[in-house]
């Protein structure tokens, strides 16, 4: 049965509050907008905050491309205490006294930074064997997770408020997991440690500081107020080259063929985005003149 709703398309910010979970935030939104389609671009854990950028409509088709973007975290480190979720929400499985100096927590800072390995934590949504893995570990169980690759930008001590805290900033690639990042610097100081508050501060092009609250949702819900809140499906393309469409581009590429693209510094085999009269019409490869799409918009 096809999903009921309006056929809307962009991209709503939401700073979101501790507590709900990504998903119960989408449905929010897809309620109060009355639309058909929505989906997130990057999983927040419950109790974190900030940036949530939710896709409405054709703006799905571009919620692959803010994953893959830098995003930038802020976040409170609790020293001397292991759990075993990496954040408060568990139960403590190791404690030490040590608290290591500031120059002593800049310096092994270094090590995260740059291409790094982790390993996810075992909470997360993981799949082993296609189970997640935070059903496993609710059961009691302890897995071996594969380490995988994370581009950290940056990585800064930012404040510390109290011998048992410190908080950082980091910029990094898609996949990271904070939590991580918290368990490892806490083993790597000899002191244990886990993080007590998180916030995303921007994720692409969209910033917490510009998100409407769930409150605001509510009381805008099924208005038009809420509409006028709706960003471009275009800014989700913000990091692929533009190309501009001849009429005729245009019509064969919504058409799912390639189309004759106008490029300026676009290369053989690069991907980008194709729009015309301001509007995206699809993303594909350029290829002598013509882009290949591999997703269309239906704007």
């Amino acid at each position: 049965m096809a999903r009921k709703g309006r056929n809307i398309s962009g991209w709503l910010v939401i700073d979101k509050p501790a507590g709900p979970t990504s998903t119960a935030v989408v449905n929010k939104v897809r309620w109060a907008l009355g639309a058909k389609k929505a989906g997130h671009a990057g999983t927040l854990d419950p109790e974190a905050t900030g940036v949530l950028a939710v896709a409405l409509g054709e703006a799905t088709k571009t919620v692959p491309y803010v994953t893959d973007a830098l995003k930038a975290y802020a976040f409170t480190v609790r020293l001397g205490q292991a759990t075993n979720t990496d954040d408060a929400e568990g139960e403590v499985i190791a404690e030490s006294d040590l608290r290591p100096s500031d120059d002593e927590i800049k310096a092994a800072l270094g090590q995260f930074i740059g291409d790094i390995m982790q390993v996810p934590p075992q909470f997360s949504a993981v799949k082993i064997d296609g189970e997640r893995a935070y059903k496993r570990a609710r059961d009691g169980e302890e897995m071996e997770l594969a380490a995988r690759p994370l581009w950290v930008e940056e990585l800064l001590l930012t404040d510390r408020p109290d011998a048992d805290h410190v908080t950082l900033e980091m910029t990094c690639g898609k996949g990271g997991y904070v939590r991580s990042i918290a368990r490892d610097l806490g083993a790597a100081l000899g002191c244990h440690a886990h993080v007590v508050r998180l916030r995303r501060i921007w994720s692409g092009p969209f910033e917490a500081e510009n998100g409407l609250t769930m409150e605001q949702v509510e009381q805008m819900a099924h208005s038009p107020e809420l509409d006028e809140h709706l960003l471009p499906l275009e800014l989700g393309l913000a990091d692929l080259p533009e190309v501009k469409c001849t009429p005729e581009g245009a019509a064969r590429l919504r058409n799912g063929n390639p189309g004759m693209v106008i490029a300026h510094d676009v290369e053989y085999g690069e991907e980008c985005w194709a729009s015309y009269e301001g509007r995206a019409v699809a993303v594909g490869i350029f290829k002598a003149g013509e882009l290949h799409p591999s997703r269309v918009f239906n704007l």
